[in-house]
Formats: structure tokens, sequence, C-alpha cells
């Protein structure tokens, strides 16, 4: 048994050589075995290929404003390990976190002596949020975000007052599929008898996916574009502006300080749960719970402004294509008349090639770096993939901010971007750098 936090974490990450070992059998018999935690919760599930930690942070700040304790679980942690269990916006404390994994540790030896061998790392923390949240720290409501794909995520063990979908992009095609259907497939896969399904899917194969899975099961579905809608969106300095209109009312002028287009309908999709909330689930929330909830939503490394102006740095973990075509797209929108440098560091297992043909679209110059991450991608193989003409690559990232802060002018745009894993290595050392 462990009694020291640090004990614990070794534990923890130690079961990540393990990988990804796709199924529920696993999280259903330390269920069976805890006494079924899972099913002491009143929670909303929350899946898609990016927006996901968006869409969290955005209900659960208005649930917050309207006075309930909300629990999260989200991956991966920007700063901490403890962040991925958190109330209301904090992060679990290191003795919740030995007492939660002595509490999973006899049952991972033991179930690694079954035929259907021991759990993962993101099993085991799902099993840790579910205990915390089922046993030690009820909470009003709980949101939990899915790890990867949806049907056989260990979240799955779950059974929601609410379903979302955020969005449905081409990554982890090795494991999901490489058609927009594939993974919708997979997506719809959180979707429960009954139970109301949210989403801002765009692409036609992808909806029909979620439709036919919310007509199997009996689902009502709200999809962006059809039973709610965005208007009268104007970006501003800091954030955006816009209009909810939902089948059951109109929100005008809803401000949020998370930028970008994407952000309005992570912003929506929040809206369109907290009305769900109130009119099927008993849930007192106010429109000025929703209108202070989004305006101080803050998620770290999403589009982060860091250096507002002379020079402007931003910082952003777009990881895919999706969020590299966001990313590139709010960077033509703000800062087209701007000289725009680039540092960016990626995982290996990517569409890497199609992620940096978008950034040397945008980029007047453009660095590619390497961190310490088991699928890191090597510098030097990012930058063959640039067609860029001012392209360089450094294996030591630090070396490269220090070279691109420094010859930054006061109208210059930096932006770093990549792995989330990256940025939240990098960000501290940036932050200490600039101040």
């Amino acid at each position: 048994m462990f009694t020291t936090y640090e004990e614990a974490m070794e534990w923890i990450h130690s079961r990540l050589r393990l990988g990804i070992k796709p199924g529920l059998k696993r999280m259903e018999w330390m269920m069976e075995k805890l006494d079924h935690p899972e099913r002491r919760l009143k929670s909303i599930h929350i899946g898609g290929t990016n927006g996901k930690g968006s869409t969290v942070t955005f209900l659960r700040n208005i649930l917050q404003e309207a006075g309930y304790s909300v629990g999260t679980f989200t991956s991966p942690y920007f700063e901490q390990f403890n962040e991925r269990i958190s109330l209301n916006g904090i992060p679990i404390k290191d003795e919740e976190i030995i007492r939660l994994a002595n509490d999973i540790y006899p049952l991972s030896l033991e179930l690694e002596e079954t035929d259907l061998g021991g759990p993962t790392e993101f099993e085991i923390i799902t099993a840790m949020a579910l205990q915390y949240f089922g046993r030690i720290h009820p909470a009003d409501i709980v949101l939990f975000e899915v790890g990867l794909g949806g049907r056989f995520d260990s979240t799955n063990i779950i059974y929601p007052i609410l379903s979302v979908i955020t969005s449905i992009g081409l990554d982890h095609t090795n494991i999901l599929g490489d058609t927009y259907s594939q993974i919708a497939l997979e997506k719809a896969g959180i979707i429960k008898p009954g139970t109301g399904i949210i989403t801002a899917v765009k692409q036609e194969e992808a909806i029909e996916e979620i439709k036919n899975k919310a007509n199997e099961m009996k689902a009502p579905m709200y999809s962006l574009g059809q039973q709610f809608f965005i208007d009268e969106h104007v970006s501003t300095p800091s954030g955006e502006s816009f209009t909810v209109k939902t089948q059951f009312r109109e929100l005008k002028d809803i401000e949020i300080e998370m930028a970008g287009k994407h952000q309005t309908e992570n912003a929506s999709l929040a809206v369109m749960g907290v009305e769900l909330l109130n009119k099927y689930y008993s849930f007192l929330i106010e429109d000025e719970h929703i209108y202070a909830g989004l305006k101080s939503a803050y998620w770290p490394g999403r589009f982060e402004i860091i250096s507002q102006e002379n020079p402007v740095i931003v910082i952003d973990g777009a990881h895919n294509e999706e969020g590299i075509q966001a990313l590139t797209s709010e960077l033509k929108k703000r800062y087209q008349e701007k000289k725009i440098t680039i540092v960016f560091a990626a995982l290996s297992d990517k569409e890497l090639d199609k992620m940096i043909l978008n950034l040397d679209e945008v980029a007047n110059k453009i660095t590619f770096v390497e961190f310490d991450f088991p699928r890191a991608a090597e510098a030097e193989d990012l930058y063959k993939l640039s067609g860029n003409d001012n392209k360089h690559f450094n294996k030591d990232w630090k070396a490269a901010l220090d070279e691109e802060v420094n010859a930054l002018k006061s109208d210059d745009v930096l932006v770093v971007t990549g792995s989330l894993y990256f940025l939240s290595e990098m960000k501290p050392y940036l932050l200490s750098y600039i101040k």
C-alpha cells in the first residue's frame, strides 16, 4: 500500500506501459468490487474530437454560478496530475490521491490474475474518479470527459442524464477508424437509452451515424444548426460575443473570454445543456448564472493570449488537424497584418503533414522543436514535412523559445502550439521568461 503521493503516482504512471486496451470488462469488474460507485452519480458525459475540455469548463462555470457543487474528470492535465479529478475547479489533494490509489491497488492486483488482465493507467484514474465522487466526496453533478472514442472508453461505464458530442475529426484513426462515419460511430457509443444527446458535429455522414444511434436508443437529439443556433457572432479584443437561440428561447449578447469561433460552438453546447437541465431535471439556473459563468470560463492552452500586445504571445494546444485549422483561422482573422512566428511540437502518431501544411500558410517563420515524451516527434522529422521558406528546427525547445522571444518586435505575434503535453511543460518556462 502507498504512504506517499510519489509512491501512488509512480504506480499509476507505471500502468501506462499497458497502453490502450479497449473494452469495459475491466471497468465493470472493478465497479462490481467497489459496490458500484458509478450508480450513485448524477453526471453529464462529454465526448468528441476537440472542444471537450472547453465545454466541460463552460458547463462547470455556469453550474457553479448557480450554486451547485460540480465534479469534473478531464484529461490530460495541464499543470498537475490532480487536476484530472477536481471539485468546483479545485484539484483534489495529494492525500486524497493516496487514499484512492490504495482503494484501487488491491483490485488491480486481483484483476491482474484474471483472464481480463490488469487495468490500464486511464482505467485506474477513471475508477479513482468514480470512487471519489461516488463514495468520498459526492457532488451535485459530475462532468465526465471521454478519454478516447466513446463506445469502449472506460468512462462509458456511467449512465448520465445528458450526453454531449462536441465535434468529429480525423484523430486517433489507427484506433477509431479513418472516416468520419467510423469515428462518429465510436463517439456515438456514449448515447444511452432515453438520454438527451447534444452535438455540434458538422459532417453529414457523422451526423447521420449519431442520429441513427440516437433513434436506436430513443434518445432526443439536439443538434447545432437544427434545434439550437448561434447568431450575431462578432469577435472582441479578448474573446467572442454572440447570441444563442434554442427551441425554448433566445439568449442575446453572450460574452466569452475564450477566443475563436469554435469556442462559441462549445459555449452553445453548454447553454443547450443548461436549458435541458432547467426544463427536465429540476435544476434552477438563471440567466445571470449563464452569462456570468460563460464570461468567467477559462481553460488553459486554448488560444490563450498570455501577452496581449508588444508583442502578442499566444499558446494553443492544437494537437490534430481540426485543432490546427481552428487555430490558423483565428490567426488569419485577428493578426493578418502582423508577422507570425510559430513554434511547434507534436506527437508522432498525428496527421503531421496536414497539420504542418496549415501552419505553413500563416507562418512568416516556423520553428520545430521536440520534448521529452514517449511518442514525441523529432524536430528534424517535423522540419522535413514543412514547405515554409523560413523554417528551422531545434532539439532544445527552451533554447528555441529564448531565441524567438528575444527576436520579437513590438508588432509581431509569437504562437506556441502543438501537443498539450508539450504546452503543459513549456508554459511555466515561458511565463517566467517574459515576466
